[in-house]
């Protein structure tokens, strides 16, 4: 049988096809405007995501045996507000994961509430790019608009929503809107309301490989598929991408050096550390999750080479880095502020320690040891949590610098696992409609038979020793620095 993946990503929707052994037959990808109304808002029509959905599926399909697609699902950019009137119809445009708003209603939530009650009710404080905030602020700014709702959905259940009529997320996705008690799987009545909403606003909560139902008549005859073919729930999209590589299941962990950074480590216990440094979500697999995220990753070293040296040639850059563990020169990654561990939006990137024979090199060399410093803060509150990792997997753009790799298994001290595909999401969603279609009988089951490792980079004793004080260098930079950048606002 066939499963199609979907993941519907800021900028475009990527589809997969994939058959029940794993093998991608073909990718689509289809692109949408996103929307900059104000400095710092973000927000794209859900009719786009739609049509252009449709769309990749046909195409996708095009050359396919039609009656053999059995699944779909998804993973999708988390967060979004999507807000329906008693008709269906979206009322406004959806206000996006990276969209900057909610800073007022974030203070709200964090400080007139208050951290501890957030994290009594749903194991996590707000962040302006939570959907909670993003209600509060509908809620305050467009009143008109906040008594039409009837239904509250995240970005990829409207896909399902569209597909199957059915109002449904999954506890993933669900986990990163401020208004699910993660730890026991269902909606908080508290947060519904402190946002002032009703519970039968909010859709339907499903495991991310459990079905949700079946195309409907009119969309099965659109893409030329069986009305009997499944659609799942899906997942947010570091759900579905730690799907997508084999990250489920007991202490298993993936690392992600895209745009921005995570750190995602899968968990059958659910867990919170005090500060709320890293998201405590629940996971695709039917258990939980802890992840750190850093909003600027491989886009660091993007904006060092490109904007700062002027070049394109990071392979080229990187050929005389051969010094490891010795540079003086460290980088704080924050150039959009920060949000694991340190929950400060005001804090910015910092170079620290140049001297006279400081060259190029020093400094390239500095922006990929401190996002691999960065991700290590993260790791070492899940270490405090009493969780034991000796490996991890690794993804995204910057995994394929060997030079980083490196670094990344030194200075977190982990045995580094390279797998054979990096489609991510969508792949993750493919497995996911695999496993609603009864192809596997559980997600682990799904990424024991799939992902493939090719590669493993192993830590260096001695070099990894030079790393660890290095790091304790490093750490110190932030608290001296954290005062300056109040300043700096």
């Amino acid at each position: 049988m066939l499963y199609i993946g979907i993941d519907l990503g800021t900028s475009a929707v990527k589809l997969l096809l994939m058959d029940g052994e794993g093998k991608i037959q073909r990718i689509v990808s289809k692109e949408y405007p996103i929307e900059f109304p104000h400095p710092g808002w973000s927000q794209q029509n859900p009719q786009d995501w739609y049509t252009q959905t449709m769309e990749g599926i046909r195409e996708l399909v095009a050359q396919a045996d039609r009656d053999q697609v059995a699944g779909i699902s998804f993973g999708g950019q988390m967060h979004g507000l999507v807000i329906l009137d008693e008709n269906d119809q979206v009322i406004r445009p959806a206000i996006l994961w990276n969209d900057g708003r909610t800073s007022e209603e974030c203070d709200y939530l964090n400080n007139v509430i208050g951290k501890e009650k957030l994290s009594e009710y749903t194991a996590n404080i707000s962040f302006t790019g939570f959907t909670a905030p993003k209600i509060l602020w509908v809620k305050n700014q467009e009143p008109e608009n906040f008594k039409r709702i009837a239904k509250i959905m995240l970005p990829k259940d409207y896909l399902a929503y569209r597909l199957t009529g059915v109002h449904c997320t999954d506890y993933s996705d669900a986990s990163g809107m401020l208004l699910l008690d993660v730890k026991n799987r269902r909606w908080s009545q508290e947060m519904c309301d402190i946002c002032n909403i009703r519970m039968e606003m909010l859709p339907r909560l499903y495991e991310s490989y459990e079905c949700v139902g079946t195309l409907k008549e009119d969309v099965a005859a659109q893409l030329g598929l069986s009305a009997s073919v499944r659609v799942a729930a899906g997942a947010g999209d570091n759900a579905a991408a730690a799907v997508g590589t084999g990250t489920v299941g007991e202490g298993m962990c993936n690392i992600s050096l895209g745009t921005s950074g995570t750190i995602f480590i899968s968990s059958h216990r659910f867990g919170v550390d005090k500060y709320n440094a890293l998201h405590a979500f629940a996971h695709a697999d039917g258990y939980y999750h802890l992840m750190g995220c850093m909003l600027s990753a491989a886009s660091c070293n993007k904006w060092w080479m490109e904007d700062i040296v002027g070049t394109g040639d990071y392979a080229g850059e990187q050929a005389g880095i051969d010094r490891l563990g010795e540079n003086h020169v460290y980088f704080l990654p924050y150039l959009m502020g920060e949000r694991s561990p340190h929950n400060n939006p005001g804090a910015r990137g910092t170079f620290i320690g140049m001297t006279m024979d400081t060259t190029r090199a020093d400094m390239t060399q500095a922006v990929l040891e401190g996002v691999a410093f960065a991700l290590r803060d993260s790791l070492e509150v899940a270490r405090s949590l009493g969780i034991h990792l000796e490996r991890t997997k690794i993804c995204g753009g910057g995994a394929k610098s060997p030079l980083w790799k490196r670094m990344i298994a030194n200075i977190l001290n982990l045995k580094v696992d390279v797998i054979e595909s990096e489609e991510g999401p969508a792949l993750g969603g493919a497995m996911l409609a695999a496993v609603a279609c009864g192809e596997f009988e559980s997600v682990e089951a799904a990424a024991r038979r799939i992902v493939r490792i090719v590669d493993t980079v192993e830590p260096e004793p001695e070099l990894a020793a030079r790393y660890d004080a290095r790091y304790q260098q490093f750490k110190e930079i932030y608290p001296a620095c954290k005062p300056l950048f109040e300043i700096l606002k």
